[in-house]
């Protein structure tokens, strides 16, 4: 069962860790098909840590995670316990004891590399995520200049209605038209001073963007509104209760247009 929605389904952000994931897949396997030899798309992955002591997030880029789940506690040296400790003990209530392993967020970007340049950076592909655009802003602006300074091609795909803008251009720099509910930018090395700013909504399909890869290349597409239905079947998203809000909630002038969608596809 197809999302309602002609373009970007805002329900999808609730669930957003699952259909980042799937998105940065079915987007690689797209563009593998489109690289021009030596060119190759890579998937990279890397870890959010939140300290809370910090004035800011660290990003942590390990080659490999070990996590370490707690097991029985060692035994202990066997006593014979005095009264007074048996009575104490039979007075406590047990506790419920419960695992604190919690593993760091992956967040999850696409890379196309020259790989007769040892590996060197073409294009950075970054389909943002929550942690992007709050806790891990600052970060990720640093990541964000490194790309560009470093002389590659950058394209940031905003799916996400929450968060701060963090993207390449400046929010006022932008027309209104393209500023949201979604956004999609494209900075190229060879004209660092411009971006190229595509509209996205869930009122129309989401569009074709140009991918640029080195300056004698052919431009890639990369196809959204496909990568969005086959993460949408594949995550079997035909469930979602459409009657309720989304959330983050909608704005006014969007929720009477919303409101009739749902109710013309039976689902409110």
């Amino acid at each position: 069962m197809p999302s309602p929605f002609p373009g970007m389904d805002p329900y999808l952000e609730s669930h957003w860790g699952d259909v980042h994931a799937r998105l940065v897949t079915y987007a690689s396997d797209q563009l593998v098909q489109q690289m021009p030899p030596p060119l190759k798309v890579r998937i990279e992955e890397y870890v959010a840590v939140e300290i809370e002591d910090e004035p800011r997030d660290h990003l942590y880029i390990p080659d490999v995670r070990v996590y370490e789940r707690p097991g029985p506690p060692p035994a202990a040296e066997t006593r014979a316990p005095t009264a007074t400790a048996l009575e104490t003990l039979e007075d406590a209530e047990e506790p419920l004891v419960v695992s604190r392993v919690v593993e760091p967020p992956t967040q999850r970007e696409i890379r196309i590399l020259d790989m007769r340049e040892g590996g060197r950076l073409v294009t950075a592909i970054e389909l943002l995520s929550e942690t992007n655009k709050t806790t891990g802003r600052v970060d990720y602006r640093r990541k964000q200049q490194e790309i560009l300074e470093g002389g590659a091609n950058l394209v940031e795909i905003d799916l996400l209605r929450a968060g701060h803008w963090v993207l390449a251009v400046a929010h006022r720099w932008v027309r209104k038209s393209h500023r949201g509910p979604y956004r999609i930018c494209v900075v190229r090395a060879a004209k660092a001073y411009d971006a190229e700013m595509y509209r996205a909504s869930y009122a129309r399909p989401l569009p074709n963007i140009r991918i640029p890869l080195r300056p004698d290349d052919k431009d890639a597409v990369l196809r959204l509104q496909p990568l969005i239905a086959q993460a949408y079947a594949n995550g079997q998203y035909g469930d979602i209760d459409y009657r309720q809000e989304p959330n983050p909630p909608l704005l006014d002038e969007e929720r009477a247009w919303v409101d009739e969608l749902l109710k013309t596809a039976g689902k409110r």
